[in-house]
Parts: C-alpha cells; sequence; structure tokens
C-alpha cells in the first residue's frame, strides 16, 4: 500500500496531480507532499483546455462558479484555424467540440463529404454543419437554457498560473503538504528505485511513491532514472515559442484563434482581463528576433513597449511514464506542441490512468506496462492528428510549410487515414478499424480534412443528382439557428458566473 506520496513540482500539473490523488485515496490516509522551490518559475502559458477539464472539475467537486471569475476564465467551443490552406473557400475552418444536436446534422456532413470526394458538388465545409461553430460565430455561450435538454461540450481559456493557485489552495483542504524548498540530490536505493530526496538544507525527503513534474528538466524520471526521452522533430518541426498578452476585447468569443504564420503559427485566446498571444514556430527556419517581430506585426505592436517571453519547447515522450516508483507528469513525461490545447488533458489521462492501474494492480506494478502502452498509444494519437494539420497543408509561400507539407515521416496509422480519404473510402470505418476513435472522433478528422479543401478541384466536380443532393443546406442551418435560440451571450454567461460567485 502507497501510504506517502512526494510530488516535485508545482504548476497545473504538479497540483492537478495532488487534487485528484488526494481526493481518490482519500480512504487510504495516503500522505501526500508537494515540494517546489518559489525560486523557480513556471512556464505558464498554456491558456487553453479540452472539454475533459470540465470533467475534472466535476471530479473535483469544484462548481464553475468558484473557480472561472478567480482564474479570469472564459468558455471554448472549439478551435478556428486561419490560413493554413489555401484552397478557394477553404482558407478558414472550426474545428468544434462535439454537441448532442450534431447526432442530427453531422451525417449530412460525413455524406457530403464522402459524395465530394467522389466528384459531386456539394457543400462540404464544415463550418455550417455544427451547433459549436454556429455559437462561436454569434458569441453565444455553450450553457443552454434549462428548457433545452441536449448537453455541449466545451473547454476553457484561463490564466494556467492562476489556475495552479486555485488547485494550490484546493489542495491544502484536503490535507496536501506544501513545501517550500529546492531539491538538490534525488537518491536511489540499491534496486534503483528513488528512496530520498535531497533539499539544499539536507532534508531527506523520503516516499513510496515520487511523482515528477519537474517540467521538460525530468529530475527524477530522465535524469535520476535514465528513461528515454522520444523526440518527434523529423515530423513536429516547431521548438520555440514567443509569448506577448494585449488588452482585453470587448466582445469574447468562446473560441481559440490559430493563424498560420511564415514558419508556425500563431494563438489568440481570450481571457476576462486580456488576451493570450503566442506565436509557435521552428527555430531551424526563424530566429527568435525574427519571430517577435512577425508577432509584434501581426498584433500592431512593433513600436510599443510590450513585454515578451521567449520559450523553448522540447516535443516528444518518454519511452515509459511510469518507471520503477516513480510517475512523470506533465512536460516530464512529454509534451505535444499547443494546437489542439491537449497538454492538460494527457495530465489527467495519466493521473487517472495510473490510479486505476495501481489499484487493479493491487497497489503493485503489475499493470506498469499496460499502463505505460496506453498512455503511449495517447501520445501517439494526438501527434497523429496535430501531424496532419502540417502535412495537408497548401501553402507554399516559405520553405517551412513546403517542407511540412512534404515531410514523408508518418505513422502508419496517419498514412492509412490519408489513403482513405484520398481515395474515396470510409473515413469512419477507418477510424474504427484502427481503433483510434475515443482519441479524436470521426467528426474532427472529418472537419480537419474538408476544412483544408482536400476535394477535387472545382473543375473536377460534377452537379451531381438527387442522390448526391441527399440533404438540404437550409434544412441543416434552419436547425442549427433554432437551436441556437436556447443560448444567451458569452458575456452574460460569464456575468452569470460572477454574481454567482459573490453569493458562495
Amino acid at each position: 500500500m502507497i501510504k506517502k506520496i512526494v510530488i516535485l513540482g508545482g504548476g497545473t500539473a504538479g497540483w492537478m496531480a495532488a487534487n485528484i490523488l488526494a481526493k481518490r485515496w482519500a480512504k487510504y490516509s495516503v500522505e501526500i507532499a508537494l515540494v517546489e522551490s518559489s525560486d523557480i518559475g513556471i512556464i505558464g502559458v498554456g491558456e487553453g483546455s479540452t472539454p475533459q477539464l470540465k470533467s475534472f472539475f466535476d471530479y473535483m467537486e469544484i462548481a464553475e462558479a468558484e473557480w472561472m471569475p478567480a482564474c479570469n476564465a472564459t468558455y471554448k467551443t472549439g478551435i478556428r484555424f486561419c490560413n493554413w490552406s489555401t484552397k478557394p473557400g477553404f482558407e478558414n475552418y472550426f474545428h468544434p467540440f462535439p454537441a448532442q444536436p450534431d447526432d442530427y446534422s453531422a451525417p449530412a456532413f460525413f455524406y457530403n463529404c464522402f459524395v465530394r470526394r467522389k466528384g459531386a458538388d456539394v457543400y462540404a465545409h464544415p463550418d455550417k454543419f455544427f451547433l459549436a461553430t454556429y455559437l462561436a460565430k454569434h458569441q453565444l455561450g455553450p450553457k443552454p437554457a434549462h428548457h433545452f435538454p441536449f448537453q455541449l461540450g466545451y473547454g476553457y481559456h484561463f490564466d494556467s498560473s492562476l489556475v495552479g493557485l486555485f488547485l494550490k489552495q484546493h489542495a491544502a483542504k484536503l490535507g496536501v503538504a506544501h513545501i517550500d524548498a529546492r531539491i538538490t540530490e534525488v537518491k536511489l536505493d540499491a534496486q534503483g528505485y528513488i528512496s530520498h530526496l535531497l533539499t539544499e538544507n539536507q532534508q531527506p525527503l523520503a516516499a513510496d511513491l515520487f511523482i515528477d513534474c519537474s517540467g521538460f528538466a525530468g529530475v527524477l524520471i530522465q535524469q535520476a532514472l535514465k528513461v528515454p526521452f522520444i523526440n518527434f522533430s523529423s515530423n513536429l518541426f516547431n521548438d520555440s515559442a514567443v509569448v506577448m498578452p494585449t488588452s482585453a476585447a470587448m466582445d469574447i468569443t468562446p473560441q481559440t484563434t490559430a493563424t498560420a504564420l511564415n514558419a508556425g503559427w500563431m494563438w489568440n485566446i481570450p481571457l476576462v482581463n486580456r488576451i493570450g498571444n503566442g506565436y509557435v514556430y521552428s527555430s531551424n527556419y526563424l530566429s527568435a528576433d525574427m519571430a517577435e517581430t512577425e508577432l509584434r506585426q501581426k498584433l500592431n505592436l512593433l513600436d510599443k513597449d510590450v513585454p515578451v517571453r521567449h520559450l523553448k519547447m522540447k516535443v516528444g515522450r518518454l519511452q515509459h511514464h511510469w518507471a520503477k516508483n516513480c510517475l512523470a507528469v506533465g512536460l516530464s513525461q512529454g509534451f505535444i506542441e499547443p494546437l489542439e490545447a491537449t497538454a492538460l488533458h494527457l495530465v489527467q489521462e495519466t493521473v487517472l490512468g495510473f490510479a486505476e492501474a495501481i489499484e487493479l494492480g493491487d497497489f503493485t506494478d503489475r499493470e506498469q506496462a499496460n499502463f505505460n502502452r496506453s498512455i503511449n498509444q495517447r501520445f501517439e494519437a494526438v501527434r497523429d492528428y496535430i501531424v496532419c494539420h502540417y502535412r495537408v497543408n497548401s501553402r507554399t509561400d516559405t520553405q517551412y510549410w513546403r517542407d511540412n507539407a512534404n515531410n514523408n515521416s508518418l505513422s502508419d496509422s496517419l498514412r492509412e487515414l490519408l489513403q482513405v480519404w484520398v481515395g474515396g473510402g470510409n473515413l469512419t470505418q477507418e477510424i474504427e478499424r484502427q481503433k483510434i476513435g475515443c482519441y479524436y472522433p470521426s467528426a474532427s478528422w472529418h472537419c480537419l480534412l474538408a476544412g483544408y479543401g482536400l476535394f477535387p478541384t472545382q473543375d473536377q466536380l460534377l452537379p451531381g443528382n438527387e442522390v448526391a443532393h441527399k440533404y438540404k443546406m437550409e434544412n441543416i442551418e434552419n436547425f442549427i439557428s433554432r437551436c441556437a435560440l436556447n443560448f444567451s451571450s458569452h458575456r452574460e454567461q460569464l456575468n452569470d458566473l460572477v454574481a454567482k460567485q459573490q453569493v458562495m
């Protein structure tokens, strides 16, 4: 039985792990301590999430009105991609989070994608088929009126530093101890397991389980236990970022915007108090100064003294995430660039998956291999989806985009998905065959590939017959617009959270 856990490193990953395990293993009286040095900063730029983050706060029984206003958080119904494609009519598209009403409209989208790939001139751009897309376009929040009995998946935008602080305070209520100290040495026992950590004051911190949340350094898992790191640079070129905030917008759109630039892409994330901006790029194609200049130009801040932060990214994953008596969580276990905001999702899946695996193994390492295999499969699936964004781009204006489009360092899974799409096959069946729909469902893959306009050229398309025009777009648009009547403005929903917080 695990009686004591030491977590090295705070930030959102460390405090999320502390909260999950403190709640899940409260009945076992497990002692949990998190050690971090106030002298060491955190990266703290991840400001977006997938819908899975809501399940974390639901699991922790933390209401949105309790945490969102405290973290300047807003809602997110999906991601708009701009200028990744040069195909006429497909320069922009929206990747929506799922909603129950999509069960009515998504089949029409899948069908139109299928027959357009066969040569029929039908409408197959994803933006008119999904409720979440409509909400973002019209700045409506994702919380429906009580009389609309259908669920909508949504994520959040937030200040990651404030989320870390909030979770730190919540963990304290659950009995998690906080130790402000710098670790100077990691001691192993004769079997190669971690026996204890030594602080700069020679204080030993012993535990049954150590969780490495020390960031890219991987102090425990990589430096002490020597677990190999698998680099993803062969098909994910970006390794750097420059970050710059700007003033808050009057109208807060519930979407992340990812705009393609010369050697990467720029994010725009609206918070209550500011807009988060950043340029993710490859240092092999662009210097840090050039990246900062390009970002300032895009934000019209070239001549203004706005502070920036320059960051380096270590993109890849560990060979094993659970080794000996150590679990790696967050940046220490790996990182896939932030295009789809998957960082906290991977943290959540790792911690919960570990808890389930070790419980299934009666608190032994019996399920260790299965757990590591599962997390690696998730990392690979996320990587494939993000690599696809670069591989299918049609830009030719810079060497960066040309090299991405010509990059054949693809997994067998991604290669087979693209072959099915281009060959006019059934993409949903291929996703089911590969058993990867639990990572990204068919709708996500259809939105990506159709959103880039990967269809026969306009001069190759034929008008089609009644079979091709099975679905009438006016009926789809009418259905979605009427569903949206049940949603209030995003700003109004954020104001409601503040009002609820004040009476809690």
